[in-house]
């Protein structure tokens, strides 16, 4: 089940179910050649001769999705039961090639006539609802886009990969191509979400188009007995909803998760305090204006709509109806309770809001979670005493906060966060600095916005700006950042004085080594990326010496076609920072065997080396590759590595993966440089700071344990045979400086920090991430150069809204007047 490959502002709940179409049958299967659709005009068959395909969903156990399982379900349309003894379903994915596997899934038994087939697929790692008793089950995993499944006469797997052979093959029952589809009947139906399926009318109508007889909404399992889930509540829509017995309070209750999950409700009164009126996710969020008084439980709910604006406004007095649910965008978030399959009835409008919460400096307790060991789903809220437990028991309440201050820069879907104390652990530019895994912060809120962006575009603000006044709305739950405020009134945004600062000049008897992370620059990246990063090199970096960069593409970025040479991507570089003013540098790499080396799928990430020859010079030793280990052997100027550039342990599954360390011999101002350029193990698999196992469990660190292990025992392969080499580890190792990765690196004294030995703590950052101002990358060097550097870190990305790369590069700077062996210092 691939996930979706959009990232949503916030989550996005599954959309109310449209009316059921219809599949169209494999006779009027069309092919798309070149990227141009060539339509096949077959005939179809009758739409009463056999079973279809009536409903397609591959978003199961996904981000964001209910249902745990991926299904295919079947529709009889004729008139008498179809035994389906010796059929099958089969699955392509979107764009398949020859030698493409298909997944077949053997059926038995029978549909009967008019009903539904239900046949469960693979499950994922999320959702929260089973789907009905199967008729039948594989273990097919779908993407949650775009595929194709075929309804088959047989189990021999489908020989076809393009639509004009696939419209031969007279045991194709029916076929649906959803998404960008290579094979598909009429044209495809439209690509679906990890909260979406496509699916048929209840009459199974198949007029031979898949685009015409599909339609997307919320998944609706239908198996053989007529067992659903999904769509509509209980209750007629035109009946008025009556008062009830309970408030907002009693299905919040004094937990993470609702007391009466997966009840029919009604009557819930409260007052309309916002509107979601855009995306997918639409609803409107309603609060009781009276409450229990108790902390514990918050007086609001989230009504969802899916993607139907609801027709309330702000100020509606309302008594709603619908069933409470827990809604979690992702395995390990925070759930969110929520009215869906709701009906309401308007009371009164104009009504005034109740008062938001103000968030000041002693509003959000210091310590953030419980430390639990686990989750903490089913622990009692305690607001005074963590802020994670304060933000569950204000969910979806109106909070403001007043004269905020930015500590993260808007990003690309309109975000930024702020603080609500204003002296914890702030830096040096007005961000607040991640010191320790025991205190992550508690004073950051994200903030996003509910306004018409036509209206009221969304502030781009940097680090150490403000918004003035009052941003004001109520409090969501998203699976990127978690806890939020929903603005419906945003403050002035007043900028501050972030500048971006060039570091000094480097001086005739230093050597410059920077490590830039250049987030993904692949060959087809646009110019104004690689002119970008051209200028950050050579004038805000000072046209280092040797320059390390990680994230490097291959020829053609993420297209997937085998590629793994970057000479253009590399080319393009050096070309811009020369027409930026900078020097010619010239570069060495290795090229990874194809998607060996992790990252974006087809990218073939790796580290390279740029370097000045006007200044530098490399020490080529031929024999470097994907797979070839670098040995570090003894030459007549003392340590020499068996090939330049080379990788460490490139086969050891450390870098499953993983990028591989590119390990370089310079020569400059007559001194002997080795320089290894890292890019450790990502953390993306870590639980998040705000998800329910407290504290979270960092599973990414344990590979990077690994790598570092491997690097530093290099380090002490070089050391051993020249303990006067002036050796440098740096790069994006993807942990703190705190970390246990960088204390292998670091321990006995063998590497050193200068990030740690040289800046205050406020200067220790360089990377945003969650509000958080943090260290990822380093620059380490050995005992020999520790009192012989100079180190700066370059801000000119991570605090502005506009930046290139998502990282900051730094600067080392090795003064060579002091030498501690002749020809080696």
């Amino acid at each position: 089940m691939p996930p979706t490959p959009s990232r949503p502002t916030s989550p996005t709940p599954a959309d109310p179910a449209p009316p059921r179409r219809s599949l169209a049958s494999a006779s009027a299967v069309a092919a798309v050649a070149l990227g141009a659709s060539l339509i096949a005009p077959v005939p179809a068959l009758a739409a009463a001769e056999h079973p279809v395909i009536s409903e397609v969903y591959g978003g199961g156990g996904n981000s964001g999705a209910e249902l745990r399982h991926d299904f295919v379900e079947l529709g009889n349309p004729t008139g008498a039961d179809v035994d389906l003894s010796g059929w099958s379903v089969q699955y392509l994915p979107a764009q398949p090639g020859a030698s493409t596997r298909v997944q077949v899934t053997p059926l038995s038994g029978s549909v009967p006539a008019g009903e539904h087939y239900l046949i469960r697929q693979a499950a994922g790692a999320g959702g929260t609802t089973e789907l009905p008793e199967p008729d039948d089950a594989g273990n097919t995993n779908m993407s949650a886009t775009a595929g194709i499944v075929f309804l088959v006469e047989g189990t021999d797997p489908v020989g076809c990969r393009t639509a004009p052979t696939c419209a031969e093959d007279e045991s194709i029952i029916d076929v649906v191509g959803y998404g960008n589809a290579a094979v598909f009947a009429g044209s495809p139906t439209a690509g679906t979400s990890n909260t979406t399926s496509t699916s048929r009318d209840a009459a199974f109508t198949d007029t031979g188009n898949n685009s015409t007889d599909f339609s997307t909404g919320e998944p609706t399992p239908t198996n053989s007995a007529g067992e659903t889930v999904g769509g509509p509540g209980g209750g007629d829509p035109e009946d008025p909803v009556e008062p009830g017995d309970l408030r907002i309070h009693d299905i919040q209750g004094t937990g993470h998760t609702s007391p009466h999950v997966g009840e029919q409700v009604s009557g819930l009164p409260g007052v309309v305090t916002a509107v979601n009126a855009f995306g997918s996710a639409r609803g409107f969020w309603f609060q009781d204006t009276e409450g229990d008084g108790d902390p514990r439980t918050s007086e609001a709910l989230f009504v969802f709509t899916g993607s139907t604006t609801p027709d309330v406004a702000v100020g509606d007095e309302i008594l709603a109806a619908g069933r409470v649910s827990e809604y979690r965008p992702r395995a390990g978030a925070q759930t969110i309770t929520q009215l869906d399959r709701a009906r309401w009835t308007t009371l009164s409008r104009g009504n005034d809001l109740p008062e938001a919460v103000l968030l000041e400096a002693d509003t959000l307790p210091e310590a953030y979670a419980p430390d639990h060991g686990g989750d903490i789903s089913e622990l009692e809220l305690q607001p005074d005493k963590f802020a994670l437990d304060f933000w569950a028991a204000h969910e979806h309440m109106l909070v403001r906060v007043e004269d905020a201050p930015v500590i993260a820069p808007t990003d690309g879907y309109d975000a930024l966060w702020v603080t609500t104390k204003p002296d914890q652990n702030r830096t040096a530019n007005g961000g607040v600095r991640y010191g320790s895994y025991d205190d992550p912060n508690s004073g950051r809120v994200k903030i996003e916005s509910l306004l018409d962006r036509n209206v009221r575009p969304f502030p781009e603000a940097n680090v150490g700006d403000t918004l003035a006044g009052v941003t004001e709305g109520p409090v969501y739950y998203s699976q990127f950042g978690g806890y939020l405020v929903r603005a419906t009134a945003l403050g002035e945004h007043v900028p501050g004085d972030l500048e971006r600062v060039p570091v000094r000049a480097t001086a005739r008897h230093e050597i410059s080594v920077a490590t830039y992370n250049v987030e993904n620059l692949g060959g087809t990246d646009s110019q104004a990326k690689f002119d970008a990063l051209a200028e950050g090199i050579a004038d805000y970096l000072g046209a280092p010496d040797i320059v390390g960069l990680e994230e490097i593409q291959d020829n053609n970025g993420p297209v997937d076609d085998g590629t793994v040479d970057a000479d253009v991507t590399l080319d393009r570089l050096v070309e811009a920072v020369a027409a930026a003013g900078g020097p010619a540098y010239e570069w060495r790499q290795i090229s990874p065997e194809d998607k060996q080396d992790g990252g974006q799928p087809g990218g073939n990430i790796r580290n390279a080396f740029l370097f000045n020859p006007a200044r530098v010079q490399f020490v080529d030793v031929e024999g470097g590759d994907a797979t070839t280990p670098v040995e570090v052997v003894e030459g007549e100027r003392g340590a020499e590595l068996s090939v330049s550039p080379g990788r460490i342990a490139p086969e050891d599954s450390a870098w499953n993966s993983s990028r591989k360390p590119l390990v370089g011999h310079f020569r400059a101002l007559n001194r002997d440089v080795y320089v290894v350029t890292n890019h450790f193990n990502a953390k993306g698999g870590d639980q998040a700071l705000h998800g329910v196992n407290q504290p979270p469990n960092r599973v990414t660190e344990t590979q990077r344990h690994q790598q570092a292990t491997l690097v530093r025992e290099f380090a002490d392969e070089l050391l051993a045979v020249d303990p006067d080499a002036n050796l440098v580890v740096m790069g994006d190792l993807n942990d703190f400086q705190f970390s246990t990765t960088l204390d292998i690196l670091t321990g006995d004294g063998a590497l050193t920090n200068p990030m740690t030995d040289l800046l205050e703590p406020s200067q220790r950052y360089n990377y945003v991430f969650d509000g958080n101002s943090q260290a990822l990358d380093h620059i380490l060097v050995n005992g020999v150069l520790a009192g012989r550097v100079d180190y700066e870190i370059v801000r000119i990305n991570s605090e502005f809204h506009d930046q290139v790369s998502d990282h900051d590069p730094q600067v080392l700077r090795i003064d060579t007047r002091r030498s501690t062996s002749p020809g080696r210092g």
